[in-house]
């Protein structure tokens, strides 16, 4: 397997951004990001995919959409759909609809920071998902950076800080949103989980004072999804396209923060008598599977089952667990540092079936 890290759902001048798809291509590649995933507000622009090259390295750029209803008062339900190759934005008052044509175009759809606070201080309203009677997503966006941003911030005191000091607020997915996502996979749904910046790269200005909220820059190096790919990108376009999007929708991926350390080389597999599976993937209980646990670097780890701690272990970078009954299996990893206990890893889960 080839390991890529992905940035996704953030906005060009297009919408609510301030930056080109030009400029966030080269953004990336300064970062070393392998693609980017553009998500501008109820607009797909046609005509940006594809490699931009510079310096002798490349970054692959997708487009997709996050749609929402602009009418609907108090905003809600936000959907990211990637893969679609069309404007899907007029479906935006019936969610259900929206995940019927996204479906139909082979598209995928990853609910949108599905727990997201107000931010009164900040004139931001609360725009979580609420129809959770749909069916036919992808997953969920697990980690949106921005939106933990606005779970920390509670005056503009606070903001003035944060914005000065964005490096302090990461801590992980907002514990309601994996509490969320572990009632969705109690219900036997296959649900992929992805990390978005949600980035925008805003503006801002304090009286004399004036910051950039999070520029690209800084979000690229922060929560990224890594996909497990089944060779390596060959430059053919099209080609690659359909593997990122193949990974994405099979959830052989898992959420880094790599704004400390790099969390590229993790890895979560399940071997049992005759088949070995990865994150996203089934495996049949029977005989027993042994999974192992690989950490770029020694950290926390927890292996949760069916949305409960099974075991826990502290500073390990290797881990093998035997598990003999059915379920949901998926891993967090956490470090500590002079700025507390923070978020590192989160895997999609590997299904230990019947």
């Amino acid at each position: 397997m080839q390991e890529i890290i992905v940035n996704l759902h953030m906005h060009t001048l297009y919408s609510d951004g301030h930056a080109t798809h030009a400029e966030l291509a080269q953004t990336a590649i300064q970062a070393n990001l392998d693609a980017i995933i553009v998500t501008d507000h109820n607009v797909w622009v046609n005509g940006v995919e594809g490699y931009f090259e510079e310096s002798g390295k490349r970054v692959m750029l997708l487009v997709g959409e996050e749609i929402h209803d602009p009418a609907r008062q108090p905003q809600k339900n936000h959907l990211l759909v990637i893969g679609a190759g069309r404007e899907l934005a007029g479906y935006a008052p019936h969610p259900q609809r929206l995940l019927d044509q996204v479906r139909q175009t082979g598209g995928l759809a990853f609910i949108a920071h599905p727990i997201d606070p107000a931010l009164p201080a900040f004139g931001e309203g609360d725009i979580s998902w609420v129809d959770w009677n749909v069916r036919g997503f992808t997953g969920i966006e697990l980690w949106n950076a921005f939106s933990e941003f606005k779970a920390v911030v509670k005056n503009k005191p606070q903001g003035l800080y944060y914005a000065f000091n964005p490096h302090r607020i990461a801590h992980g997915p907002l514990p309601e949103t994996l509490a969320l996502w572990d009632r969705l996979l109690a219900t036997g749904r296959r649900v992929v989980a992805v990390g978005g910046s949600d980035a925008h790269a805003l503006p801002k200005r304090l009286g004399p004072l004036r910051k950039t909220i999070f520029p690209y820059a800084f979000h690229f190096k922060g929560v990224n999804t890594h996909l497990m790919l089944p060779q390596a990108l060959t430059g053919d376009f099209a080609q690659d396209r359909q593997m990122l999007l193949d990974a994405l929708r099979d959830g052989h991926a898992f959420i880094g923060m790599d704004q400390q350390i790099n969390t590229r080389g993790f890895r979560f597999t399940a071997h049992g008598k005759e088949d070995t599976a990865g994150m996203g993937d089934e495996i049949p209980a029977r005989g027993g599977v042994t999974l192992q646990v690989r950490l770029p670097h020694s950290a926390e780890c927890r292996l949760i089952k069916d949305g409960s701690l099974l075991k826990g272990w502290r500073n390990r970078d290797n881990i093998v667990q035997i598990a003999t009954e059915p379920g949901v299996y998926r891993v967090e990893a956490y470090l500590h540092t002079r700025l507390g206990r923070r978020g590192w890893i989160f895997s999609n889960p590997i299904y230990i079936r019947e």
